[in-house]
């Protein structure tokens, strides 16, 4: 009877094994979303999962750090950080740690600010604004893009005006930013090719137009804008057409960034007397969540998906889609 019994345990044993192993090789691990805090104290970059749950401090530093940036394939974030304690103070410049909070490097070594780093598609290379270049009419922000070892720095845009926020299109092709060269006291977004040429104006309006992002399927940018009497979260299509206001609050909302699956825009808005962070359909008919409770300000999210992942490989790069994922023995490539 003993025997009996211990087989029929054995055989539900296995039964049970067998039915978790796919559930157990498919288990994604959760959407992240990285953003920036002072909660301690000062600016730090921080990672919690997409439903705002599981929150972390990735760096610990006295000096502030923010504007988060991923890598394509998850597995580092680049960042800006102040070489002086307070973010007023000093120069700015690029750095880059994986995501786990380890290895921190310096990316940009630059006499002037180095920001806003944007990891490419591909994962090859990271556009940043600089104001490493001086013309007659003084210091002016500038597009530029490096490898992503900080190497080869190249210089997109020219000319007395300033230049900032480039977000590259997901082909890689194309960079959106932000630009006052229709007036100084103007910013409009525009669009240009990875290698600098064709610059094309794609917001045309009396008022302030920042923070482009584009959709995962390049179709559309959500951005910023105070047309209405207040900063709002819009989104337009890829050609600016058909503009429309996402939030609709009598308060601030600034700093979209548009979930790998396109059904959701994570953004900033001071709508519970500080900043946090929040996410919304990006058909906007559904009220925004809150992700971030805290008597500090969260602000600057970037999100990142592991199911959309891209496999960086140096002598080539996988189609979006591809991911890596290891669990115990059970080993799967996502289709």
């Amino acid at each position: 009877m003993q025997r009996k019994r211990n087989l029929a345990y054995f055989i539900l044993a296995g039964v049970v094994t067998l039915g978790l192993t796919p559930l157990m090789v498919g288990a994604d691990p959760p959407a992240q979303i990285a953003f920036s805090s002072n909660r301690d104290g000062n600016l730090e970059i921080y990672v919690m999962d997409a439903d705002g749950k599981n929150q972390r401090k990735l760096t610990n530093n006295p000096v502030d750090e923010w504007e988060p940036s991923w890598s394509p394939d998850g597995e580092r974030i680049a960042f800006t950080a102040s070489e002086a304690k307070n973010i007023r103070d000093g120069r700015w410049q690029i750095y880059v740690i994986d995501a786990d909070g380890k290895n921190q490097q310096k990316l940009t070594s630059s006499p002037f600010s180095e920001m806003e780093p944007s990891w490419s598609p591909d994962g090859k290379r990271i556009a940043f604004t600089s104001s490493g270049h001086w013309s007659i009419a003084g210091g002016n922000w500038h597009i530029f893009v490096m490898d992503a070892d900080g190497k080869n720095r190249q210089k997109l845009t020219s000319g007395s005006f300033d230049n900032w926020e480039p977000s590259w299109s997901p082909d890689g092709k194309r960079i959106a930013f932000v630009s006052n060269r229709e007036g100084f006291g103007n910013r409009e977004i525009f669009v240009i090719d990875a290698d600098g040429k064709n610059r094309q104006r794609l917001t045309e309006n009396p008022a302030q137009e920042l923070d482009p992002s584009w959709s995962p399927d390049g179709e559309h940018i959500a951005f910023v804008s105070n047309r209405n009497g207040n900063w709002e979260i819009y989104a337009m299509d890829a050609d600016a057409r058909r503009p429309r206001n996402l939030t609709k609050d009598i308060n601030s909302d600034y700093s979209p960034s548009w979930s790998p699956d396109g059904k959701g825009i994570a953004f900033v808005s001071n709508r519970d007397g500080n900043s946090e962070i929040y996410v919304i359909n990006t058909d906007g008919r559904r009220n925004p969540r809150r992700l971030t409770k805290n008597s500090h300000d969260d602000t600057d999210p970037a999100w990142f998906d592991p199911t959309f992942a891209v496999e960086v490989i140096p002598a080539a790069v996988a189609s979006a889609g591809k991911k890596l994922m290891m669990w115990g023995w059970l080993k799967q490539v996502a289709r």
